[in-house]
């Protein structure tokens, strides 16, 4: 497994061009690995998941995790810098092995962590109607997607709370009787993005496009089940991979200031 970081060059055309086209990108990125075969399909295993984190308007970086290392020569002439990438010591972008990273997690660890997410769940607008697979559309219901506590323990981690002096927000119901958590987590959601697109370049019909909305979670969880949070790490959560979603990262918590004197 491979962890690779590429930043995105905002001022060329061909940037703005796969920025604007997740299925643009998906198709840049899986044609980093010459050895993937167009029809190869995931049974479970590691697999190629990506993530564009747009820091700044000029700030953008492209992680992708893999099992195999990338070639990202197309991407730097398309979207990076061309003439700096030509010296061998800074090629474009960075790869590293992901597995000594991995295989460090221990249930009981702290992390912070981001993840690029499809929140969705199923509803049913009249009875007898066969249910419909629909976005979570306000922060209250993507944090809840988020913080459900199946999906929680199949992924392997939990999100942790605040101290009760540093919670600002009390928890409650909705008008419509949905649970909130006030500010009760170490969690933040942002970024949405409504995405909608042609399923293909012959098909550009309303009636057959891809709406997909996507958020980007920032937090601090504990990993519960180590071996669990590995799978999360290497085959995604949620829906929407080839669109960006899915990845999940973790850094390490900072250590608290030392109190001066």
């Amino acid at each position: 497994m491979y962890l690779t970081r590429f930043r995105v060059n905002t001022a060329r055309p061909g940037a703005r061009r796969l920025l604007s086209s997740p299925q643009s990108l998906h198709a840049a990125v899986m044609a980093s690995f010459p050895a993937l075969l167009p029809t190869s399909t995931s049974t479970g295993g590691p697999r190629v998941l990506w993530r564009l984190d747009h820091n700044a308007k000029a700030e953008v970086f492209l992680y992708i995790v893999s099992p195999g290392t990338p070639d990202l020569t197309h991407l730097v002439e398309q979207a990076g810098w061309p003439a700096a990438a030509a010296s061998p010591d800074t090629p474009g972008w960075q790869s590293r092995p992901y597995a000594p990273f991995l295989d460090r997690l221990t249930t009981g660890g702290l992390w912070e962590f981001r993840l690029t997410a499809n929140p969705v769940h199923h509803i049913r607008r009249k009875d007898g109607e066969p249910t419909k697979r629909t976005a979570h559309l306000t922060p209250v219901h993507q944090k809840g997607w988020l913080l459900d506590p199946v999906r929680q323990q199949r992924a392997g981690f939990r999100v942790i709370e605040k101290p009760h002096d540093k919670r600002l927000l009390r928890g409650g119901t909705t008008d419509k009787k949905y649970e909130h958590h006030g500010d009760r987590y170490e969690l933040t959601v942002r970024d949405e993005r409504a995405l909608s697109f042609a399923k293909s370049r012959e098909d550009r019909s309303q009636a057959h496009r891809v709406k997909v909305v996507t958020v980007t979670f920032d937090g601090r969880l504990e990993v519960t089940d180590a071996d669990a949070l590995r799978r999360t790490l290497a085959q995604g959560l949620g829906r929407a991979k080839a669109y960006g979603c899915g990845l999940m990262t973790l850094a390490p918590v900072p250590s608290p200031p030392k109190p001066e004197g």
